[in-house]
């Protein structure tokens, strides 16, 4: 058994792992071969990603479908896997309400708190606790550019963002006495197939799904956070660093004002 497995095996969750980023994920953590829990809503993606992984490396999958805006779902998965050895929590679900905030029904951007606050905060306590009881794992929440401004046009979702972001910094600092590495993966611009469904132009710095998972993989021990792709870490540096806040947002809202109006 290699290091990697070692620490984080010999079983990853993710949540969110049916397209894109997540499956990526699966992708490269099978070919590591650390053994894969799969969590999504649809069942029928998620089968289809588990086939793929069957064709890449001889791990076990196990495929759970559960809807994680719901209140009982971190507990529902808690107890799905009870008889694991979970060593790497990966959080990649996530929903995007796009469009003027005021026209987004209240309810949509209520679920995509659940999603992509409440639930990934859950399932780190809980699995936290699993990981620190062991004395060695992984956490990676993926977070996201918006993360560091306000975002217009995806204003909650970038908001969401930005609370993974100092959740992961915050537990990085506190589990790593305990043997447990915390990471933010603050993508940019992913040709995930949302990401491609939703835009109508391309964006600079654009990357593959799979360049996103295997970067993060690498700096996993080397937290609190990364930004994959050279450029994205560029335009992050010159934005924070050289532009006053409200050019920042400026930007910000030119560049996703196309995704959602």
């Amino acid at each position: 058994m290699d290091d990697f497995v070692e620490r984080y095996g010999p079983w990853a969750l993710i949540a969110g792992a049916s397209e894109g980023i997540g499956a990526a994920f699966a992708r490269a953590l099978a070919l590591r071969g650390v053994h894969l829990v799969l969590v999504a809503r649809r069942s029928e993606v998620l089968e289809a990603t588990q086939r793929q992984i069957a064709g890449l490396a001889p791990v076990q999958v196990r495929c759970i479908a559960l809807d994680l805006s719901l209140a009982e779902a971190p507990t529902a998965l808690e107890q799905a896997v009870a008889d694991l050895e979970i060593g790497l929590l990966i959080y990649n679900a996530a929903l995007a309400p796009g469009g003027a905030f005021l026209e987004i029904p209240l309810a949509e951007q209520l679920a995509a708190i659940d999603v992509n606050v409440r639930g990934p905060l859950a399932l780190a306590h809980g699995f936290g606790r699993r990981l620190a009881a062991r004395g060695r794992g992984g956490i990676v929440l993926l977070s996201s550019l918006t993360a560091f401004q306000g975002s217009p046009f995806v204003a909650t979702y970038g908001a969401s963002k930005s609370f993974l972001l100092s959740l992961a910094e915050g537990l990085w600092f506190e589990l790593a006495p305990r043997g447990v590495d915390v990471l933010a993966v603050c993508a940019g611009a992913t040709r995930t197939p949302n990401y491609l469904r939703r835009s109508q132009r391309r964006a600079p710095g654009e990357l593959e799904p799979d360049a996103v998972a295997r970067e993060a993989l690498a700096r996993l021990a080397r937290g609190p956070l990364m930004i994959p792709g050279r450029f994205n870490r560029f335009a992050s540096q010159l934005m924070r660093r050289l532009l006053s806040r409200r050019a920042t947002i400026r930007i910000m809202g030119a560049q996703t004002r196309h995704l959602t109006l």
